[in-house]
């Protein structure tokens, strides 16, 4: 279906970026072959670093009249395979085009290039005074990449997700053509938006080379709360008696004692708490230091009357540094703790996530599997990890399929999707199929063939 890479195609892509910015063979470290969970590998035929708009507009003319498969890939954190070029061809990395282009103080947005890091934006924003509110958990990541997965994060709950801040999207389509979608505006009803296709879609429809970003201003405090429960159903059902009490946290993230100590061990430090089986952690932000305390007074309260043990407020550095560094290190955490793992990271309403996460520790007991999981608790988003531990191949094999197909088939018996953040990419394809059907499939098929009526851009992925 596709050609192959050869001599005279390796010297027009050098020609583009320059010699020490195309890899082929040996040259290619094999970390380029995964993403960061593994499981999915293949090596690309040619490694493409780029650093213009330009450059990357001319490797896909040259592919798309060669008919080589393209995949593009940002810092390779993603989880699903989505980065990994299992067709071969041409692996085109953006992470030299890592430019802040423009700050534009008065329509509140930030221009960037795709390689930026979301941990450079967030300084870079908080440091002019303004907030870039999508926060997932993996901060090396790249721009490109949050936008190309509509990532999450734990502030999702109060200020939605990725595609909430992407106003415009400068991007080059498969056949080379270099399109802006959107603009410097808050509203737009002129016609499909194209630009929402893109995000979300991995790297499927067009190549992201430059977007406008939402900001908002700074909020000037910022506190959190660590509530302890008994267990983990008493942790979930305060969730929504908080959303009822007409107070909306920053973030609510649940975590269970074993997560935690996972975290302690891996990071070397002690967090605050480790008696109790169950955690919810809340974070409160706004302009005023007198709302902020009222906020955080009335969920604490709340918290107490329904059941919680203890209420800790988070506020120096130390327990602050010590409470986020641990919930930032779970996954990190929970992988060095095994052998191999599997992520399902599911969506699930929000009152249904106790009901998920107890079946998860039935599933264990039952499959005899350890299945560790932590997760946004205010937007029903969990991340629960299959460990293989000391199983041989053949048992690993059988029990992860068997784990995620009960699972998979759990989220939606409660009303849940596959995926809430991570995406798709090639490791959960038959379960998006699975849970969509025909129709929902062909239409995204569709949707492809017009962006890409040669298939040659991140095949194999989504659909």
């Amino acid at each position: 279906m596709y050609n192959k890479i050869n001599a005279s195609d390796i010297q027009a892509l050098k020609k583009i970026v320059g010699s020490d910015c195309c890899l082929c063979g040996s040259e290619i470290n094999i970390d380029y072959s995964h993403d960061e969970l593994g499981g999915i590998e293949k090596m690309p035929e040619a490694l493409v670093r780029v650093h213009s708009t330009e450059e990357i507009s001319a490797v896909m003319k040259h592919a798309w009249e060669r008919n080589i498969p393209v995949t593009v890939r940002g810092s390779g954190t993603g989880l699903v395979g989505a980065a990994v070029p299992v067709c071969g061809g041409i692996l085109l990395e953006t992470t030299k085009m890592n430019k802040i282009l423009e700050l534009d103080r008065d329509n509140f947005t930030v221009t960037v290039q795709p390689g930026v890091l979301l941990m450079e934006l967030a300084a870079f924003a908080e440091e002019n005074d303004f907030l870039y509110p999508p926060d997932p958990g993996e901060k090396s990541a790249t721009i490109g990449g949050n936008i190309s997965t509509n990532a999450g994060g734990m502030r999702a709950v109060k200020y939605g997700v990725t595609r909430d801040y992407v106003r415009s999207l400068t991007v080059v389509l498969p056949n080379g053509k270099i399109e802006t979608f959107g603009g410097k505006v808050a509203k737009n009803s002129s016609g499909y938006s194209l630009k929402d296709l893109i995000i979300g879609s991995e790297g499927t429809l067009a190549i992201i080379c430059e977007a406008v970003l939402k900001l908002v201003p700074l909020p000037q405090v910022s506190l959190s709360l660590l509530v302890p429960f008994a267990d983990m159903k008493s942790a979930i059902e305060a969730v929504p008696q908080i959303f009822r009490s007409k107070i909306t946290p920053t973030a609510i993230e649940y975590m269970s004692r074993d997560t935690i100590l996972f975290s302690e061990s891996y990071l070397g430090k002690q967090f605050p708490d480790t008696k109790n089986d169950a955690y919810i952690l809340l974070t409160f932000d706004g302009s005023s230091v007198s709302q902020v305390e009222e906020d955080v007074k009335k969920v604490a309260d709340l918290c107490l009357e329904i059941g919680a043990i203890d209420v800790y407020i988070v506020d120096t550095e130390e327990r602050k540094k010590s409470v986020w560094s641990a919930r930032g290190a779970f996954l990190e955490a929970i992988k060095a703790s095994t052998t191999e793992m599997d992520e399902c990271d599911v969506v699930v309403p929000v009152n249904k996530v106790d009901e998920f996460i107890k079946y998860t520790h039935q599933l264990a007991d039952r499959l005899g599997v350890r299945i560790p999981s932590f997760g946004h608790a205010g937007d029903g988003n969990l991340h629960v990890y299959i460990c293989r531990d000391s199983l041989c191949d053949e048992e690993w094999e059988t029990k992860l399929k068997q784990c995620f197909d009960l699972m998979y088939e759990k989220a939606e018996e409660l009303g849940g999707l596959v995926s809430g953040e991570h995406g798709i990419g090639f490791a959960k394809k038959s379960y998006l199929r699975k849970q969509y059907g025909d129709t929902p499939m062909e239409l995204m098929k569709g949707i492809k063939s017009v962006f890409d009526s040669k298939n040659i851009l991140n095949p194999e992925k989504i659909c």
